[in-house]
């Protein structure tokens, strides 16, 4: 069965400050103090490996031959480091990543990594992943590109093998893990929320199929209405419960989308200030203003 969601009625997060204009490594901790302090719920991260001069691929996004992706996305800090900084001083807010290129880490890495800072956040993590649309990230981390969704599902077995697996093993053509003994065991049990991105039928089956929830965007009404419904089921399809399946939406500073989102059912968001923030304070001040909002 799906997890249940933490968060509830309506919860509301905000995006750390970690590319573009706002990549400011040393002032995450500050401004995830702040967030939490204004009453945000949760605190997200994106991943981007690299941004090559001749791209392969145009980001989905709204990327152009001239333009193929943002050019925020030069300069882009660790998504765990970012993570582990938000950490160290909150104590209330979710932890999330929306989301981790899944293909491009060696699984029992990752597993390692997401592991410990859910230990060390006392339990707040939320794993988001994903398949990116990068095809140079996976050339630059030796990740195959074909069958990337099935590299997913790879590492979706060893997360769950690390975290509940007695001894953890795994074997496949790419990766041999041999019985081992683990110790690090995640705080939340019997492990945290696993949430996947994504918009193709098999994206969206897979949701419904193994996670706990799905990453999705501000899209209109018919179009999030279409994608969900192939979530509800899939699980319905794998015995699952589709009414525990959670939506979080990633979501510009406009209350009214949120007026939207509710509408829909949706009861979990994260507002990315990334591209109408000047810096990091005004970001804060962004991210204050939006706060008020919605309480009013």
């Amino acid at each position: 069965m799906p997890r249940s969601a933490p968060n509830t009625p309506f919860a509301l997060g905000l995006a750390l400050p970690q590319y573009g204009r706002l990549a400011e490594p040393a002032a995450v901790a500050g401004f995830a103090a702040a967030a939490e302090e204004l009453g945000y719920a949760s605190l997200w991260v994106g991943d981007r490996v690299l941004a090559p001069r001749e791209a392969s691929d145009i980001y989905p996004g709204g990327g152009t031959p001239e333009q193929p992706y943002p050019p925020d996305f030069v300069h882009f800090a660790d998504p765990l480091v970012t993570l582990a900084c938000a950490a160290a001083v909150t104590s209330s807010a979710r932890l999330g990543a929306s989301t981790l290129v899944a293909p491009v880490y060696p699984p029992v890495l990752l597993a390692r990594a997401l592991t410990s800072l859910d230990v060390a956040s006392a339990g707040r993590l939320e794993v988001g992943l994903g398949i990116g649309w990068l095809r140079d990230e996976y050339a630059a981390t030796g990740a195959p590109w074909a069958g990337r969704g099935a590299q997913l599902e790879e590492v979706l077995d060893v997360l769950d093998a690390f975290w509940t697996g007695d001894p953890l093993a795994h074997k496949s053509e790419r990766w041999h893990i041999p019985p081992s003994d683990v110790g690090l065991r995640p705080a939340q049990k019997p492990r945290p929320p696993v949430l996947l991105g994504g918009y193709t039928p098999a994206a969206l089956a897979r949701a419904g199929r193994r996670a706990d929830g799905w990453m999705g965007v501000a899209l209109p009404r018919k179009y999030l209405r279409a994608l969900w419904s192939m979530a509800t089921k899939a699980a319905e399809e794998a015995g699952r419960d589709p009414g525990a399946l959670r939506r979080i939406a990633t979501i510009a500073d406009t209350v009214a989308y949120l007026d939207e989102a509710r509408e829909e059912g949706v009861t979990e968001a994260f507002v990315d200030l990334h591209y109408v923030a000047q810096d990091v304070a005004h970001a804060l001040d962004l991210a204050a203003e939006l706060r008020a909002a919605v309480k009013a």
